[in-house]
């Protein structure tokens, strides 16, 4: 995946959409076209993601209007209808429509110490790089001039960042038997609205549970203010949300199971031994994430010795397309250095090369 930089002059959101649309019109025309693609495959007919898409778009301009704005002025810009840049925005809530879960998706790893310090983060992506070529690091300003860094897919509001409020948030996909059709608020919209907004972990939650939804995701969002750090996994379906704390240890680690019990008794999500097996080799490497930096952090991630392979994915070429998985991006949250840390590709790339800064 090649990631491209965007640092946005307008603080009005359908100028941004537009600046986005201009610079990137032939990427955002093609993340569109895979997957609109990628859900024909997945037995999802255009008349449904239309349908999907322009509920959420409705749903997301009645909650957050600027976000929908800036879907409308991406498409304006880059030629293509306002639909098809929405069903990129709302691509979760249209897989959420698909007849069958993926493989599983990402691995967070989020240290908030108890005595005291900035909190000391990792996630991989796992998706398909068929469908995302190219990746977008968005700087911008609000309206409020709140400062806020990110990295997302052309097309969706967000995925993972920072703001100079001193808040990070790390993303992970769910699903839930409450998931439906019927178009919410678009989670990646829901993660984009706590970045620009949030400040604390309880002013995330509370953003999060104004959002109703169609799919479910878990944002984990971590905070450094007066020395000390917070973090919390905020997990979110159609039919509620919950908040998971760290452990007594500091750490708090997620991947794409429900760790709620409430909501876990719904988990419609990826086999559960794939999301069991890196959520316990997280836990289990834990300790050698402690208190290091960002590379060495993820060294210990990948855990060495063959673990690699359970959150270091390579996608196996001998697959179809949209059966091929892979770590596209590594990154990890400077929350006191306002800075989001990324390599593109599996933290043992992350840990030979280092990470850049954002």
């Amino acid at each position: 995946m090649k990631l491209h930089v965007l640092r946005s002059t307008s603080t009005d959101p359908h100028d941004r959409g537009r600046e986005i649309g201009t610079r990137h019109a032939d990427r955002v025309r093609d993340v569109s076209a895979r997957y609109l693609a990628h859900f024909k495959i997945l037995g999802v007919p255009e008349t449904i993601v239309r349908d999907i898409a322009a509920h959420s778009h409705e749903a997301l301009r009645a909650w957050h209007p600027g976000l929908a704005e800036e879907s409308d002025g991406i498409a304006e810009a880059s030629g293509i209808e306002p639909w098809q840049v929405a069903a990129v925005g709302a691509r979760t809530e249209v897989l959420a429509a698909a007849p069958a879960p993926g493989k599983g998706e990402c691995t967070t790893a989020v240290y908030a110490p108890p005595a005291g310090g900035p909190p000391e983060t990792i996630q991989t992506w796992d998706w398909h790089d068929s469908l995302t070529p190219d990746g977008l690091l968005l700087s911008l300003v609000t309206g409020t001039r709140r400062r806020v860094k990110l990295f997302t897919e052309f097309g969706t509001a967000a995925k993972i960042g920072v703001n100079d409020a001193g808040l990070g948030l790390h993303f992970n996909i769910l699903r839930h038997r409450s998931d439906h059709a019927g178009g919410g608020v678009p989670v990646h919209a829901v993660a984009r609205r706590v970045l620009e907004e949030a400040t604390t972990v309880a002013e995330a939650r509370d953003i999060i549970a104004s959002a109703k939804v169609s799919a479910s995701t878990v944002l984990t969002v971590a905070t450094y203010r007066d020395g000390r750090a917070a973090a919390a996994s905020i997990e979110m379906s159609p039919s509620g949300f919950a908040v998971v704390q760290p452990d007594t240890d500091g750490w708090l680690v997620h991947t794409n199971h429900f760790l709620d019990a409430g909501l876990a008794d719904g988990d419609a999500g990826t086999p559960e031994t794939v999301s069991l097996e890196r959520y316990e080799h997280t836990r289990a490497v834990r300790g050698g994430m402690t208190g290091h930096s960002a590379p060495e952090r993820a060294a210990a991630f990948c855990g060495g010795d063959g673990a690699a392979a359970v959150v270091c994915v390579h996608a196996d070429a001998s697959q179809p397309g949209h059966e091929q998985w892979g770590t596209l991006l590594t990154a990890s949250l400077d929350l006191p250095g306002f800075a989001l840390e990324y390599r593109a590709g599996n933290p043992d790339t992350a840990a030979r090369e280092g990470l850049d800064q954002f």
